[in-house]
């Protein structure tokens, strides 16, 4: 008796999904922008001088956007996301991220800002190795509890907030398919269960926007692809707007649109290249 193939279910999945995300940027172009970026300047003062990163770069992602952005190394791509993130700020140029001009915000309001509105998953999983995969997923629940129970001084409300943050954080490591995992701490986890709990604790939030830098750029190519279909997969389940920092084009090519950031600017990844580029490589 012929067994099904094992890779069937995954190809077929992503056959399915690739024409949501497409359908789901013809929809997008009606929506509204959740980013807005017009004249964005980052100036860097070196020993040798200044060193412009973008000049006059402009960018709208619409609300349920999966939008990815290629590029050489040094081209900008990490400190794009930075500024999207509200982790670094533009020296001209206005930022509008989740209808919050980010540029403009205290470090303590932008600290807010990132722990409610903005999911983060870098190519290294960046998990605390002395904590569990439960309560690295839990963190950013339990350090916005703890600043809401610290505020109040009421020890029993900081507990009860503990135990509903755990299971929060449960259900999604059930998401991501680790709740047998739970207790394991990240040396006890293959790369791949790394990056999936890196993902789960993005999103244990809720953010409305997720901002990937190089998520699969540590793993093989299957894991890499199982990732990229977990990520496709959260994208639309929770309706999320999507921006992925990636050196794989194929990968690219599954988004709703692919961007090329280029000489300080952004372009359609299918338009002809700014410059010209002795490899062709990004």
């Amino acid at each position: 008796m012929t067994q099904p193939s094992t890779t069937a279910a995954p190809q077929a999945s992503r056959a399915v999904r690739a024409p949501e995300l497409r359908a789901q940027g013809r929809e997008a172009g009606s929506a509204s922008p959740i980013v807005q970026v017009n004249g964005l300047e980052k100036t860097y003062r070196t020993a040798r001088g200044e060193l412009n990163l973008f000049h006059g770069l402009n960018l709208q992602v619409k609300t349920g956007e999966m939008v990815a952005i290629v590029g050489q190394s040094g081209a900008g791509k990490s400190t794009l996301l930075h500024i999207l993130g509200a982790l670094d700020a533009p020296s001209a140029g206005t930022v509008t991220c989740a209808s919050i001009n980010v540029a403009q915000l205290s470090p303590r309001q932008a600290a807010a800002f990132r722990n409610r509105e903005i999911g983060f998953v870098w190519q290294f999983h960046y998990l605390l190795p002395e904590f569990t995969a439960l309560e690295n997923v839990a963190m950013p629940l339990l350090a916005r509890g703890t600043r809401n129970s610290g505020a109040r001084g009421d020890s029993s409300s900081s507990m009860g907030w503990k135990m509903e943050a755990l299971a929060l954080a449960a259900n999604w490591l059930r998401e991501v398919g680790l709740e047998d995992r739970a207790g394991h701490r990240p040396g006890e986890l293959s790369g791949g269960e790394q990056q999936r709990v890196a993902l789960a604790r993005a999103l244990v939030n809720h953010p409305r926007l997720l901002l990937a830098d190089e998520p699969t750029g540590d793993l093989d190519r299957i894991t890499a692809g199982r990732v990229f279909d977990l990520i496709e997969r959260l994208h639309l389940s929770h309706g999320l707007t999507s921006i992925l920092v990636t050196h794989n084009l194929d990968l690219a090519a599954r988004c709703t649109r692919s961007l090329r950031l280029e000489n300080g600017r952004l372009a359609p990844l299918s338009a002809a290249p700014l410059s010209a580029s002795p490899t062709g490589r990004v």
